[in-house]
């Protein structure tokens, strides 16, 4: 099965008001190509999940800048002042998660569990509106899954079956993402034959993998 798709194609799955996680910490290990073919197609009203905003010229702070983005999943903002003035202007719908349980949750989706358990958030605004569970006397949060519809990821090589290796800190909120969306597009950076990548060095399965974006150099 060839999974490699070109800038039309994956234009083509896109619409308004869809769900998008985007990998990447601080823009390292970002899909830049990606969010540039997200940029070109004019989505828009984007639920955006990602674990920041990186800058307004970096990573998915680029969808802010933008105004694609109209609800916001993050851990944090701070980077980018755009995000934090398009929230003060009542612009874009923000949602603050500690980003262990943003991770938390994530792999709750993957994984096909109902949520996790967390102390995380107690007697905060964090835990506003969501069930408070006692288990051996002490009490938890309950935090439900996040998916989104579409997943974009970046690897640093990528074999022609979508397996996938990411280097250092580039591996970061990419392999969770990659099992909790509908459809999976990876960035390679590099792009190798099946079989390239040894099978311990494999991070994500191409099972997971939809979809490979290459950008020829």
């Amino acid at each position: 099965m060839n999974k490699r798709i070109n800038q039309h194609d994956i234009q083509a799955q896109l619409h308004d008001g869809m769900t998008v996680m985007i990998g990447g910490f601080m823009a390292n290990g970002a899909p830049e190509h990606l969010i540039d073919i997200l940029l070109d197609s004019q989505v828009k009203n984007l639920t955006l999940i990602t674990t920041d905003t990186g800058t307004p010229t970096s990573g998915s702070g680029r969808l802010i800048a933008a105004k694609r983005v109209r609800r916001l999943l993050a851990s944090h903002i701070g980077t980018n002042p755009e995000t934090g003035r398009q929230m003060v202007a009542k612009a874009l719908e923000v949602d603050l998660i500690p980003q262990g349980t943003l991770a938390e949750r994530i792999r709750a989706a993957g994984a096909g569990l109902g949520g996790v358990l967390t102390p995380t958030g107690l007697g905060t605004v964090i835990a506003e509106g969501k069930p408070v569970i006692e288990v051996d006397g002490e009490m938890f949060l309950l935090e439900k899954p996040l998916r989104a519809d579409l997943a974009l990821i970046h690897g640093s090589v990528v074999d022609s079956k979508g397996n996938t290796f990411y280097r250092r800190t580039t591996q970061n909120f990419n392999p969770l993402m990659a099992m909790a969306a509908e459809t999976v597009i990876v960035e390679a950076h590099e792009l190798v034959a099946a079989g390239a990548i040894e099978a311990e060095s494999i991070h994500t399965p191409g099972l997971f993998v939809d979809h490979i974006y290459h950008q020829e150099a």
